[in-house]
């Protein structure tokens, strides 16, 4: 038959559609001509496979050969279509059984000598293709973290000719069975004792650990706001099944998931010279950046005022809503975003503004003007602002003294829970509506909000913002109402916004 059809997955956003492979040859001048809008990876595999096929023993036909990537209104990259495209030559060729295609996806980049290489992905195209009963070939350095999604069968090959020998029926692929993931909480995250002092900053990363805030730590150069930041995810609770997916996926989509690290949640802390579509994502073909593989971790931004404008105003959406939609002129994708923000930065542009060594020169408008390089709306968009001030010499060489992560984890992974039991999503993520019904404090305590609004001038945003971080503050003491000292503390959090 010079027509053979072979099942793959394309990927659209963090959707993996099925592509049909369609390989039909013809008489006239030897060509093989790709259609179905392929960029230029996907052209280049006719000399891939052309190679892979002669060195793996087969013959290349001397016809034209047409290869259909269907749908044809689909962007398609990568190489992951060599395998597919290899298989339906050698099956419309009649040098593979054809009918052996119809109850298998197929994935996978080819080498020159006919060897598989892995593919980004392919996390994503297996859950996808869950619905449709079909075992999924991939080359064995992929298989493994496709073997998370566990209702598809996966099959690992290394070669071409493994492949081949299977659906021909000489020789069977081996299966790639699901294996449980460590622990998500081994020893990988820096443990929070090692910090010495600083006992605010740790209580406010506790609240932000226990609600999901964003947070932002402010102080001179060597305080240990960085040490702070890369301890929050030794903090969080244990992601759940669906969690760890939708996090092992993205990360999969960019080439940098890794499956020992399956339900761990990411910690990504881009340098400030980052450009706005490799912190939100873009490309002529739309790819995740950075706030997308932090989903259900933490985004570290050190040296915030020194990110450009721009970049950090694209911040904004994404911290209301969890998701980024990025749209170009070759297409639209939808990636998510669900992370924690943690911010750090000086108070001045030396960096020693108010410290008690006194060596800030900087004038009252430099202050200003290095601190007005974060835009008001961001600004109030961090739900902690905390000052790490610059610790005396004997608490440096004082042992640490403070609590571990995994005594604090205790205490949060509770307060999460709650947060689940009562309404579904953590306090960061409520609704205007929601807040009403779960974050009303008791009548002193809206008293005493009521005054820090007047005093403050918050906007209606930190109003809210306040509410929340309350309830936080709440559920960690384990009570049901939210009483005044919650909201003193909460309220004092949002100070830094009016200096």
């Amino acid at each position: 038959m010079p027509l053979a059809i072979v099942h793959s997955r394309g990927l659209d956003g963090l959707f993996a559609p099925e592509v049909a492979v369609e390989v039909h040859l013809a008489g006239g001048l030897p060509s093989v001509t790709l259609v179905g809008l392929p960029d230029i990876e996907v052209k280049e595999a006719r000399d891939r496979v052309r190679a892979a096929l002669q060195n793996s023993g087969f013959d290349f036909p001397s016809k034209r050969i047409t290869v259909n990537l269907a749908p044809a209104d689909l962007p398609k990259e990568s190489g992951r279509f060599d395998l597919p495209i290899a298989l339906g030559i050698l099956a419309a060729s009649g040098q593979i059984p054809g009918k052996a295609l119809n109850d298998y996806e197929f994935a996978g980049e080819l080498s020159l000598s006919g060897q598989l290489r892995p593919i980004r992905g392919a996390l994503p195209m297996v859950l996808a293709s869950g619905h449709q009963g079909r075992c999924f070939v991939l080359p064995a350095s992929s298989a493994r973290e496709a073997a998370l999604a566990r209702e598809v069968r996966i099959l690992t090959a290394n070669t071409l000719l493994e492949v081949c020998a299977h659906l021909s029926g000489q020789a069977e692929l081996s299966e790639c069975a699901f294996t449980s993931p460590i622990d998500a909480h081994a020893p990988a995250y820096p443990d929070l004792a090692d910090v010495r002092g600083q006992s605010q900053a740790r209580r406010a990363l506790e609240i932000a650990a226990a609600g999901e805030h964003s947070i932002l730590f402010v102080g001179p150069p060597g305080t240990g706001k960085s040490m702070l930041a890369i301890r929050l995810p030794g903090l969080l609770p244990s992601m759940t099944q669906e969690a760890a997916l939708e996090s092992a996926a993205v990360l999969s989509l960019a080439g940098q998931f890794s499956p020992e690290n399956f339900g761990r949640h990411p910690y990504r802390s881009p340098h400030h010279t980052a450009s706005s579509a490799a912190l939100v994502g873009g490309g002529s073909v739309p790819r995740p950046g950075e706030i997308s593989l932090a989903h259900r971790g933490v985004l570290f931004l050190d040296e915030l005022p020194e990110f450009e404008r721009r970049v950090l105003e694209s911040l904004r959406e994404p911290l209301e809503c969890g998701r980024i939609h990025i749209s170009r002129a070759a297409g639209q994708a939808e990636f998510p975003a669900q992370f924690q923000l943690v911010a750090a930065m000086n108070p001045c542009a030396c960096g020693f503004h108010g410290a008690a060594s006194g060596k800030c020169r900087c004038t009252p408008d430099q202050v200003a003007r290095y601190r007005h390089k974060i835009s008001g709306p961001l600004l109030d968009r961090i739900d902690l602002q905390v000052e790490v001030p610059a610790l005396p010499a004997e608490a440096l060489q004082k042992a640490p003294d403070g609590e571990s992560s995994a005594t604090v984890r205790a205490r949060v992974a509770p307060a999460r829970a709650q947060q689940q039991a009562r309404q579904g999503k953590s306090n960061a993520r409520l609704t205007t509506r929601e807040i009403d019904l779960y974050c009303q404090p008791d009548a002193a305590g809206a008293a005493l909000l009521k005054q820090a609004l007047t005093r403050l001038n918050l906007s209606a945003r930190a109003y809210h913002r306040v509410l929340r971080v309350a309830r936080s503050i709440a559920d960690l003491a384990g009570s049901t109402t939210i009483a005044p000292h919650h909201v003193g503390e909460a309220v004092q959090y949002r100070r830094f916004a009016k200096d």
